[in-house]
């Protein structure tokens, strides 16, 4: 009922302009129908799309309705309703995990995920430079057409990143240490640098990652965990170079 694939009858062939192109495998020894997976890139990429434009919505409000950043950051309230929407979607992520093959219920935890972590991106980007978001989402955007666009090259020619997985798993703990390390005794602009184009550097491996895994390993009905991490990567890679370049600024 949610994932409906394209008719399978020779008709689709003659009628569909999108024929040739769905019909040729995405990766050499490829054994399921193309044409079911590429319905499934799609999807994907739609939702990415979506959750996308409800991030620049919300962060918009966010950054230029200023009561809304101020009662986050000037009140009591508002400070413990920001230190729940950073937790909240870890919380979402449970149910998430055991309903997201039931529609619409996933696609509602879906978009309380991403509302929350929209509210933490806009208020991060409400006291930073103009110029700063600019170049962060230019970079941020060109980056991951062009990290998708190689991915789906080296994967038609055979190539297979499911070993970056141990290494960026172990990328990420390293990076939490040094965040919390951060956090308790600050080591200054130059170290704030260096934090940022670490943490940019991994998740670009994990974009190349993950669409890797969306090209060849998610299961059809796994759409939302498949958005889920592609919209992690991406909100992550411009946080990093938002404290990157912020950084720099200072």
């Amino acid at each position: 009922m949610y994932f409906r694939p394209p008719p399978k009858g020779p008709e689709w062939y003659a009628g569909d302009a999108e024929a040739g192109q769905a019909a040729r495998p995405l990766y050499p020894m490829m054994l399921e129908d193309p044409r079911l997976r590429w319905a499934f890139i799609r999807k994907v990429y739609t939702i990415l799309s979506i959750q996308m434009l409800l991030t620049v919505a919300v962060a918009a409000v966010v950054v230029f309705v200023r009561p809304v950043a101020l009662f986050f950051v000037s009140t009591p309230a508002g400070f413990g309703l920001y230190i729940f929407l950073i937790i909240f979607p870890f919380i979402v992520l449970c149910p998430l995990y055991y309903y997201y093959q039931h529609h619409p219920v996933n696609l509602l935890l879906l978009g309380l995920f991403t509302i929350a972590i929209s509210f933490a991106v806009g208020l991060t980007c409400a006291f930073t430079k103009g110029e700063v978001i600019l170049e962060s989402a230019i970079l941020t955007s060109v980056v991951v057409v062009s990290l998708t666009a190689y991915t789906f090259w080296a994967a038609k020619r055979g190539h297979d990143f499911s070993f970056l997985g141990p290494f960026l798993f172990a990328a990420v703990m390293i990076l939490m240490v040094f965040a919390l390390i951060q956090l308790f005794f600050p080591l200054g602009r130059v170290s704030l640098m260096i934090y940022g184009g670490l943490a940019a550097l991994i998740f670009c491996g994990y974009i190349i990652y993950d669409t890797d895994n969306l090209i060849k390993r998610y299961s059809y009905d796994e759409y939302v965990w498949a958005a889920v991490a592609l919209y992690l990567d991406v909100i992550n890679l411009f946080l990093s170079l938002l404290t990157l370049f912020r950084a720099a600024d200072s």
